[in-house]
């Protein structure tokens, strides 16, 4: 981009509380650019939700990823993952500098073009259904794409290009021109697109040219149905502005019913955002939450390590519950029990793993297959749609899934004997199993281990169950549960300590630093001032940091890491909030505030966070947004603001 009326300047990273939580407007500032292949950096993507699916806005006006009617579905515009695989784009003819926001208490954004002729102000969202307030956002979802842009002053031309190409890019749809849009047929869904503007299709695309003057409004819709629905209408383009505000009051009104849920402090509004990103990429019809919004954005760039997190795995997502108990909504908390004890109850036992993670429609069989056809975000390949972690052992899992019913309970009212008997078989194979080896809680693809973290979480599920057992009737085992919980407790302190490092470890009798053991006191299982634990965690904080971000592990051998994959990986964020945590609860407030405060500033200007932080560039990797990164904001701030003496 050239020069503007407006002179970008060069923005220390800061929290973004003021800029997108009160609606202050942000600093005026360049598109992103996109390399030359045609990506744009992870940071400059905004997300959009209807809490069915989620789409992904570049800073320069183009949707890049859309996947319809689920989360998991195949996309639509896919080209965040491949120029040629489908964008939805709205941007000024010419330089242009951009400011964004989210909408005060919404998901739907604002963003502002600035030119040397004029300003103009789009405003994207997915529709709810008209109407829809409060908790029932979600439900019957129109599926619906809106874009609407008001000249602010002076006129702007702009360009349009809708290119919808199903099925990740495979498909290129036959497109009929309508009197105000266009249709597509061909592929596995029909398509309607309306624009109160002049277009015109060329071959699969949408195209066009428009002007816009200070107090004019062009308004865009795209409505997607399933290939046997008969009546296929879009909104009217004059209707959408309208229909906008609608879905900006429906976010609102679940914002408003959780006004006073988390106490007045500095961090509330960090929170307040954190949970609506949560809310956002929670699948409403079932009450299942997605790890992310997108697959196969890497780790590594250029790298292996791409991975489909668009599920609902039972970690990630006891954890979302946990912190939305903590930063907004509590009364999420049937329906994620419900989806979670009816999809893990489907293929659980004594002779079973449970298993770690489901579509979000409750399926098991996840199996993980390559996009041969796509390059991946900036040539990451393979992408995947699925995941092979699905059939991994891992024992974490029945801890945090017991950790959320034990959190829950009294909100679950008198469980019902179903539930009493999931509960106690739940446990049941916890003690049955702690001893056994796993891929942990990192879903390491090499050979399985006695991960320390799953030994600390099997000791979780069981002290649980027993702070359950008067609830459970004669399915409690309370004695039985007992010396389990005891006797697991004695070979984590015995066997996890590694004397060379001063630090519990990764595995039983091994030296290697993990970052998963700062959840030690996170959960209950020793106090952040144990000495001990103060030692872990200056060890963690010495050795397994770079510019105080948390790695997950080093255990590079001869190029092939531990866990079987080649490549290097950034800082994760998850780890370095419970490094913040962990500082809080310890006393050392201080600290614990400073590294709050640089993680935070690694927010995007929207104030979204993927899952990794490349220290040397300051670039978001991994998949975006990532709940695990959000939930870790709300948590940190919580202890942070506990150990400042905020209600607990």
């Amino acid at each position: 981009m050239g020069a503007a009326r407006y002179t970008p300047r060069n923005v220390r990273r800061s929290l973004p509380v003021s800029d997108t939580m009160t609606g202050i407007p942000l600093a005026p500032r360049l598109a992103a650019a996109r390399d030359d292949a045609g990506f744009l950096p992870v940071a400059a993507y905004a997300m959009l939700s209807d809490c069915n699916s989620a789409a992904l806005v570049g800073t320069d006006g183009s949707i890049d990823w859309l996947c319809l009617p689920r989360f998991d579905s195949s996309a639509v515009f896919a080209r965040l993952l491949d120029p040629d695989a489908g964008h939805c784009a709205i941007a000024p003819v010419g330089p242009y500098v951009v400011e964004r926001r989210y909408l005060p208490g919404t998901l739907v954004l604002e963003t502002t073009y600035s030119t040397d002729f004029g300003v103009v102000r789009m405003l994207d969202a997915l529709a709810f259904a008209p109407g829809q307030r409060g908790h029932d956002l979600g439900m019957d979802a129109p599926h619906e794409l809106l874009r609407a842009v008001t000249g602010v002053e002076g006129s702007v031309e702009l360009e349009l290009t809708v290119a919808p190409r199903p099925e990740y890019g495979l498909v290129q749809p036959l497109m009929r021109e309508t009197a105000d849009g266009a249709r597509t047929f061909g592929g596995p869904n029909p398509i309607a697109i309306r624009i109160g503007a002049p277009t015109h299709v060329d071959a699969s695309t949408l195209r066009g040219r428009f002007t816009v003057a200070a107090g004019e409004t062009v308004g865009l819709s795209m409505r997607w149905a399933p290939p046997e629905a008969r009546v296929l209408e879009a909104t009217d383009p004059s209707g959408v502005a309208a229909r906008i505000e609608d879905v900006a009051a429906a976010w609102r009104s679940w914002e408003d019913e959780h006004d006073n849920s988390y106490p007045p402090t500095p961090h509330r509004d960090l929170v307040r955002f954190s949970a609506r990103v949560l809310q956002g990429l929670t699948y409403r019809p079932t009450g299942a939450i997605v790890a992310a919004a997108t697959t196969s954005l890497p780790e590594d760039v250029g790298g292996e390590r791409n991975w489909d997190y668009r599920f609902a795995w039972i970690r990630d997502a006891s954890l979302t519950m946990e912190a939305l108990y903590v930063g907004a909504c509590p009364d999420e908390v049937e329906d994620f029990v419900s989806f979670m004890t009816s999809s893990a109850g489907g293929g659980h036992g004594l002779d079973r793993s449970l298993q770690i993670m489901y579509g979000i429609g409750g399926e098991h069989d996840l199996s993980e297959r390559e996009l041969a056809h796509l390059r991946g975000w900036r040539d990451s390949k393979p992408v995947r749609v699925g995941n092979g972690a699905w059939n991994q052992v891992q024992l974490d899992v029945y801890g945090e899934l017991l950790s959320a019913i034990a959190r829950y309970h009294e909100r679950l009212g008198d469980l019902h004997p179903e539930i009493q008997h999931f509960v106690a078989e739940l446990a049941d194979a916890a003690a049955r199993r702690w001893g056994e080896r796993d891929s942990g809680i990192w879903e390491m693809r090499g050979e399985p281990r006695h991960h320390l973290s799953s030994k600390v979480l099997c000791w979780v599920a069981l002290d649980r169950a027993i702070s359950l057992a008067p609830q459970l009737g004669d399915f409690a085992k309370v004695d039985e549960w007992t010396a389990e919980r005891d006797a697991i407790r004695e070979a984590v302190l015995t066997r996890g300590w590694s004397e060379p490092k001063q630090a519990y470890a990764q595995s039983f009798d091994a030296d290697e630093l993990d970052g998963a053991q700062l959840l030690m006191p996170l959960v209950g299982f020793l106090e952040a001032t144990d000495p001990r634990m103060r030692s872990t965690v200056d060890a963690i904080a010495r050795e397994l940091t770079v510019d105080g971000l948390v790695l997950r592990y080093r255990n590079a051998a001869e190029g092939v890491n531990a866990d079987g994959l080649t490549g290097e990986e950034g800082t994760f964020v998850i780890c370095s909030w419970w490094l913040v945590s962990c500082l809080a609860r310890a006393g050392e407030v201080g600290r614990a505030q400073a590294l709050f405060d640089q993680l935070a500033g690694y927010a995007n200007d929207v104030g979204l966070i993927a899952e990794e932080v490349d220290t040397a560039t300051g670039e978001l990797l991994g998949n975006m947004p990532q709940a695990y990164s959000h939930i870790g904001l709300i948590n940190a701030a919580r202890d942070i603001d506990v150990a400042r003496g905020a209600p607990a």
